[in-house]
């Protein structure tokens, strides 16, 4: 067999490992914390450890994507809560703005029922002067009446 390695092509690393040539090198590259992937290339960290090192970038770069997902979301929701925040604003503003024309308006009848119950007062208290006029002229016009019946009866 030694002859027949002489006279071939040089063994790959994979044959050297399969029979066991190099089998002895392989764990002083171990002890110093060197590796042969799955391509026989030599490596630094320990294929299990490159494995998980590779899933956990797959997973990081997930969370990242879904992060910027969950942010457009959450920058979605913001402007509607501040679009709705905006119109209960206007709405509260509107209904202040109807509430004080309201109470003006309630002002504003106040005020002209107790004008109206003034100028109401002031007509009877005319009502009354009239009608205390009335009295005294229909008084005088009884006894002028009588004074031109006496009169006319004296002639």
């Amino acid at each position: 067999m030694v002859l027949m390695l002489c006279f071939s092509a040089p063994p790959s690393i994979t044959q050297l490992l399969e029979t066991g040539l190099v089998a002895m090198a392989k764990d002083p590259l171990g002890e110093a914390g060197l590796h042969f992937d799955e391509l026989n290339k030599l490596r630094v960290l320990e294929p299990e450890v490159d494995q998980k090192t590779r899933e956990l970038k797959e997973e990081c770069e997930d969370f990242v994507d879904k992060i910027g997902q969950f942010q457009k979301i959450v920058g979605g929701l913001i402007e509607l809560v501040d679009e709705l925040a905006k119109e209960a604003e206007t709405e509260k503003m509107k209904a202040i703005g109807a509430r004080n024309l309201l109470k003006s308006v309630a002002k504003q009848r106040e005020a002209q029922q107790q004008q109206l119950q003034a100028l109401t007062a002031e007509k009877k208290m005319q009502l009354e002067r009239y009608r205390i006029e009335y009295e005294a002229l229909s008084k005088v016009e009884a006894e002028q009446n009588e004074f031109i019946e006496q009169f006319i009866l004296q002639k």
